[in-house]
């Protein structure tokens, strides 16, 4: 398959204008092959040749103003549009379009609960040729008429109202002007809760098999969906540009969610059938309020290429959390993104993978895929949120409208965008945006306090980096009033860096604290004095978003190999049972667990971690033994399992279904233990059977390809090896779902001999299958556990040798950087 370049596109968008799509889709012609007949209304503005795309299992016919094409003119996945004239011309296709098991194109699922059949859409960034025919680029947007021919008895959503017209025929209201990448179907017999709000209809829909569970929590995701809709058209001038909200919850989906005008695709774990914590809630809304912020960043203006991903990406990503604290009940989602999202973008942005926000230029659509990453979603949303630090949000608002006025159903780019920001501020945003949006890497902040006279001090700040930074240093003091645990703020000082000068702040503190507050994006450090307090008082402190950039800034120094990952871990030990705030608990467990304990530690000093986090986890659970908090406890017992070094405990919970003193033990709880439980070999392949039956829904499958695979016998592991690697038959989640499952540190000897074969095998399967797989293979398959010079020299050597396609490229570039940071800590940390 052709990628399409920058150059051809700007090429295409300076001949072509594309009016309308009239799209046929037949659902009903079988479990493999489904019928895709398109009509595309354009007009050329000059004589000249052009492509259209198109992906089918058989092109059957083309015509082009009446005249037929021969369809073997087909090169990959496009078909030449030769001695096209200036004027109207009318393209029509008619193929055979391919089911997808990978989440990409269309995708079909049977529901092995109920035998019951759904599809969807999932057409970014350049699927919509696995669908039907189209000129395939952002800034070509069109009106799209859409049909569908669908079973008895199903439902089919769109991007806009649809109606049932008899005999399985459904017809779409015609769209405003949309990119291709924005169209969505998704049909089947879904399960629907509908309401109206401001007049629009809104909906919500799912697997029946999972109704009850969405049925119970429909009034929480409604209000959350209506409050975030009221303070969008609160804060813009233009309203919601489209004839309905659908929130469609669709299985086996790749993203977390897809922002489909008016049909918002969800991955549908988050219909939740087991208990979560309020924390996961927050992050559910949080994903709807991202998702409703694109139906203005990125669906009514669109990118007019990929090097401005951020446009849609990092605004969704500041929006939403910003709009769901204003909005919702869920007030404290700074937190959240502090202390698990950010790092996503810090660790992001010191591979050699990094990229600008916004970078200069990229090259082609394979190029642009890999930008989906922490740097456009994280690291854009901090920059953002540094900008209305600096600029103020009242300035920042009315650059944004501006923006949306001035490109509204249309295609706008960085430097349009800077111009709306520029229009409404003296302050030079151009200089802002070449620091911030074009620069790459993260600055350290390090403070330094020198004595002054009668015990005062002053405080300058070293910045390794080049950004300009509005920051907060809080400075807090222990209250001498009780037992000097607690840490009482005495003031925020509003710094500007780089500094003209010292900044004369009183008595020393006992801790001082940069970027207190978290509105910019750096990493920080600590002068002796504060760091000392931080080791014996960190959970004194009194704000939880205080709290996380604490557990960042050492999550930063051990990832650096400034500090021990024990000495993480002592820290941890002694101020995680006094925790209250959810999502620091969870972030600081599952950097512990996942990095510390199993690649910064080596696997003589492992033992002694995971007794160390067992030991954390049964705190947590005695503490929560009152009820009051079955969040934590929730955190606590889903950790405890996965640090079990022993089965007797976690085996006896299996048996009693429950935990003593609750919680009783849900499918996802059981699959966990049952998990935990293969890779110490303390089940088989008969209990794995039993509990699927037990469970016999798509999470009950994940979950017993899971444990399946993390068995530790040899039969087993060469089973689970051929299903993802010598077969083509796992859709996207049962690979990711066996890629899980296999490599387990405690099996490093079991396993050996398959590190090598990974480099071969995952290679051959992205070529064979595609993107999707390309990355779960890179992502999940990838042996993590061996954290040796000879697992990254197999690495290096595939880089350098194999050519993997651009997405397994990237995955393999960013886990062997990971690799060598692993060593580099393991190294520093020796005595």
């Amino acid at each position: 398959m052709s990628v399409l370049t920058r150059d051809e596109a700007q090429t295409r968008a300076g001949l072509l204008d594309v009016h309308r799509y009239s799209i046929e889709l037949d659902l009903t012609t079988g479990d493999e092959i489904f019928e895709s007949r398109t009509v595309i209304r354009f007009s050329a503005r000059a004589d000249g040749d052009t492509f259209v795309e198109v992906r089918p299992a058989e092109l059957r016919s083309v015509t082009l103003d009446g005249q037929p094409l021969d369809p073997e003119t087909l090169d990959g996945n496009r078909l030449p549009l030769k001695n096209l004239t200036a004027g109207e011309h009318e393209l029509r296709v008619h193929a055979h379009m391919r089911y997808s098991r990978t989440g990409e194109g269309m995708h079909r699922f049977t529901d092995p609960t109920d035998g019951e059949t759904y599809v969807y859409t999932q057409l970014f960034l350049d699927d919509v040729q696995r669908v039907f025919a189209a000129f395939d680029q952002p800034d070509l947007k069109a009106v799209f008429e859409l049909s569908v021919k669908a079973p008895q008895g199903w439902t089919v959503l769109a991007n806009s109202v649809t109606e049932h017209t008899g005999d399985g025929l459904w017809q779409a209201a015609p769209t405003p002007l949309i990119s291709t990448y924005l169209v969505a179907v998704a049909a089947g017999p879904w399960h629907s809760v509908r309401t109206e709000h401001r007049g629009l209809p809104f909906g919500l829909h799912c697997r029946r098999s999972l109704a009850p569970y969405l049925d119970a929590d429909a009034d929480e995701l409604l209000d959350v969906t209506r409050a975030c809709f009221d303070r969008y058209h609160e804060k813009f001038d233009e309203p919601y540009p489209f004839d309905s909200y659908d929130q469609a919850f669709v299985p086996e989906f790749n993203a977390g969610a897809m922002e489909n005008p008016g049909l918002v695709t969800f991955r549908d774990e988050f219909v939740y059938r087991s208990a979560v914590t309020d924390t996961e809630r927050q992050t559910r809304a949080m994903v709807v309020a991202h998702e409703m912020a694109h139906m203005w960043f990125g669906d009514l203006v669109t990118l007019k290429w990929w090097d401005d991903i951020w446009l849609n990406e990092s605004f969704a990503e500041y929006m939403g959390y910003q709009t769901l604290t204003e909005a919702t009940r869920f007030t404290d989602t700074w937190t959240d993104f502090g202390v698990n999202r950010k790092s996503w973008g810090y660790d992001a942005d010191q591979r050699p993978s990094t990229h600008p926000v916004a970078p200069e230029a990229v090259d082609d659509t394979a190029s642009a895929l890999l930008n989906f990453d922490g740097i456009s979603y994280a690291k854009g949303a901090s920059a953002l949120r540094q900008l209305v630090a600096w600029l103020g949000e009242k300035d920042f608002l009315a650059g944004i409208n501006t923006h949306f006025t001035r490109h509204r159903f249309g295609n706008a780019t960085l430097a349009d965008f800077i111009d709306s920001l520029a229009d409404a501020t003296e302050r030079d945003v151009h200089a802002w945006a070449d620091a911030w949006l074009r620069t790459t890497g993260v600055d350290t902040l390090t403070p330094h306090l020198a004595p002054g006279e009668n015990g005062t001090c002053a405080l300058t700040v070293d910045r390794t980096g080049s950004r300009p930074h509005r920051i907060a240093a809080g400075l807090y003091d222990r209250d001498l009033g009780d037992d000097g645990r607690h840490l009482v703020l005495r003031e925020r000082l509003h710094l500007d860096l780089p500094q003209t000068g010292a900044h004369p702040i009183g008595k020393r503190p006992a801790l001082l604290l940069l970027n207190d507050g978290d509105l910019s994006y750096a990493k920080v450090r600590f002068d002796p004095e504060s760091f000392e307090t931080v080791g014996k008082d960190l959970s004194g402190l009194p704000e939880p978003l205080t709290r996380a950039v604490v557990w960042n800034a050492l999550r930063d120094a051990v990832r650096d190999g400034e500090l021990a990952p024990a000495a993480y871990l002592e820290t941890a030990r002694a101020h995680l049972p006094l925790e209250t705030d959810l999502a620091i608990v969870q972030g600081v467990l599952a950097f512990a667990s996942t990095y510390i304990t199993d690649r910064y530690l080596t696997p003589e000093e492992r033992p002694a971690a995971l007794a160390t986090l067992s030991e954390l986890c049964r705190d947590l659970i005695r503490r929560t033994e009152d009820g009051d908090n079955p969040g934590l406890r929730l955190i606590a017992v889903r950790h405890r399992i996965d640090v079990a070094a022993h089965p007797d405990t976690i085996a006896a919970w299996l048996a009693d279904g429950t935990v003593p003193g609750g919680p009783e033990l849900d499918p996802e709880l059981r699959w966990r233990v049952l998990g935990r439980l293969a890779v110490l070999g303390a089940t088989d392949e008969a209990a794995i059977a039993a509990e699927l039956d037990r469970d016999p829904s798509a999470t009950g499958q994940e979950g017993a390809a899971r444990c399946r695979a993390a068995l530790p016998d040899p039969e087993a592991k060469a089973r689970a090896w051929e299903a993802m690697f010598g077969s083509d038959e796992l859709s996207n989640y049962l690979f990711t779902a066996t890629a899980q499952g296999f490599w387990q540190p405690e099996q490093a000897d079991l396993v050996r001999a398959y590190v090598p074969r990974y480099y071969t095998d995952a290679v051959d399967v992205a070529d064979r299958r595609g993107p999707a797989i390309a990355e779960a293979a890179g992502r999940w398959a990838f042996p993590t556990h061996a954290v040796d010079p000879e697992n990254l020299r197999l690495g290096e050597e595939c880089l350098r040798d194999a050519a993997p396609i651009p997405a397994l490229r990237r995955k393999l570039a960013d886990q062997l950087d990971d690799l060598a940071r692993a060593l580099r800590v393991q190294e520093s940390t020796k005595f």
